[in-house]
């Protein structure tokens, strides 16, 4: 995986294992989550999203099994 840095308010870098469908999100109040079981065409398509803080709040936060990570 590698930790790419993203323009967001919420949001300050993403990494993605198109392999374990793994999608880590640090965001910058709340620290570092995994989601588990993100498809790639969900992680393509918040990359390409407008407002990557919006694309998690609607597609991402609560549709997958989530853990923060230390």
């Amino acid at each position: 995986m590698a930790i790419r840095k993203v323009q967001s308010s919420m949001v300050w870098a993403v990494d993605y294992d198109p392999k374990g469908r793994g999608l880590e999100v640090a965001f910058k109040r709340t620290g570092v989550f995994r989601y588990e079981g993100v498809p790639p065409a969900v992680y393509r398509a918040m990359m390409r999203s407008d407002s990557i803080g919006s694309y998690m709040r609607s597609c991402v936060i609560g549709m997958y099994p989530e853990r923060r990570v230390d």
